[in-house]
């Protein structure tokens, strides 16, 4: 019961972060991309802002032996940059200045947007379903 508790009180911070600094605003995160237009530096700010206390958490992981809910970390076991990561990583990118989401603002508008939200959460499970698929 305390996995799941620890889960929703994250998402809830997350979705609280997304909703109170706007970027579950697709038009904000596209003006950021907009460089020469009506540029908007909030994401930016948002960016910056989360550095410090993920560097913190960070520090604060490696102190810990195991995690509070479960029975270990489960952190990437490479730190290899081969060709799959940089154009998984190009594809996110171009998808989330093209529709101005990623997957977690995606799932917080489908309260506020749930027919442009949903669009959006339909192509990225059909991605994730082919990726599933086609990696087996």
């Amino acid at each position: 019961m305390k996995a799941p508790a620890i889960s929703l009180l994250a998402g809830l911070l997350f979705g609280a972060g997304l909703a109170v600094s706007g970027m579950a605003d697709p038009a904000r995160v596209r003006a950021f991309l907009d460089l020469f237009g009506a540029w908007d530096p909030t994401l930016a700010f948002v960016m910056a802002g989360a550095t410090m206390p993920m560097a913190i958490a960070w520090l604060i992981q490696k102190r810990m032996p195991k995690p509070i809910a479960c029975e270990a970390f489960d952190l990437p076991g490479t730190s290899l940059l081969d060709a799959k990561l940089l154009g998984g990583a190009s594809l996110f990118g171009i998808g989330w200045g093209i529709a101005g989401l990623c997957p977690g603002p995606a799932l917080a508008d489908l309260a506020i947007a749930p027919f442009e939200a949903g669009i959006f959460v339909v192509a990225m499970l059909a991605g994730m379903t082919a990726h599933r698929i086609t990696t087996q």
